[in-house]
């Protein structure tokens, strides 16, 4: 059975208790917010929804809710936000590692703030973080695999704090810290991913959810995940049992649209062999 292209959210948004929103290619585009997808959560919220905004943002949510009001991404719109960052921090103290080599940009550091943990050179690293590529407009992935072979043969444990292997940055496709975790597995590494579409990101956002649900429980068949990403987004939704909503002008623009809208074809191919098809599908959340 075909996935229905919806026109507009709000009868599909109305069926649920719990949003748990993708951020980045939902709610802003890289650069700046999607006043319509910002809007449609923001009515959902008035109805009294609650939406918590589930990101594979590296940093801390207290950093990420800084970009995104620089981003004009309204606070009526959510009121929750859970991170990798979030996440990566709690792997970090379960290591019990003490000295850490970062790859990432220096801002990300941010997730390291609080905890008894040393930036250092790669000889002296126990343990590897990767929140981004150190450059990703100018570097490749594979540009890390001699830096990554010389960690995996050390057996040093990887926590990957982007668990996303690409993202758009306005019109531009680029490279996230999940494509130099998949290679540092391909090498024999051990990788603990943080964030979608891993359990741990689900477990902070339904706790959010509570939060924003003043304590009361939330039920499972209640709860939408909406995403753009079916590495991350859907199949984090499949592994909890959630319902979810397709984003399809997001990451798989390229395959799922045509002239400004969604094609049907392009849609069924890039959704064709999962066990369980989104409920519904959207060029934008609106």
């Amino acid at each position: 059975m075909s996935v229905p292209v919806l026109d507009e959210a709000g009868s599909l948004l109305a069926r649920y208790d719990v949003v748990i929103s993708d951020v980045w290619g939902v709610v802003h585009d890289g650069l700046w917010a999607l006043p319509p997808a910002c809007s449609a959560l923001t009515r959902f919220r008035e109805a009294g929804g609650a939406v918590v905004l589930l990101s594979n943002a590296p940093g801390p949510s207290e950093q990420v809710a800084d970009v995104l009001d620089d981003k004009r991404v309204p606070r009526a719109a959510w009121d929750r936000l859970v991170t990798s960052g979030d996440v990566t921090r709690n792997l970090i103290a379960e290591t019990h590692q003490r000295r850490a080599y970062h790859i990432g940009w220096a801002s990300d550091r941010a997730v390291f703030a609080g905890l008894d943990v040393e930036i250092v050179g790669e000889e002296e690293a126990e343990i590897v973080v990767a929140t981004e590529l150190n450059d990703y407009r100018t570097e490749t992935p594979e540009q890390y695999r001699p830096l990554l072979e010389r960690f995996a043969a050390r057996g040093l444990p990887f926590i990957c704090g982007n668990p996303d292997l690409v993202v758009h940055v306005g019109e531009d496709l680029l490279p996230c810290a999940g494509a130099l975790a998949t290679i540092y597995e391909e090498l024999g590494g051990s990788v603990a991913w943080a964030g979608k579409p891993y359990r741990p990101a689900y477990d902070l956002a339904l706790e959010a959810a509570r939060q924003a649900r003043e304590g009361r429980p939330v039920d499972p068949a209640r709860v939408l995940v909406i995403g753009d990403a079916v590495r991350t987004d859907l199949a984090g939704a499949r592994l909890m049992g959630f319902d979810s909503l397709f984003v399809a002008g997001g990451i798989h623009r390229e395959d799922t649209m045509r002239d400004g809208a969604v094609d049907p074809k392009g849609l069924e191919a890039v959704l064709a062999g999962l066990p369980v098809k989104p409920v519904a599908a959207m060029g934008a959340l609106g």
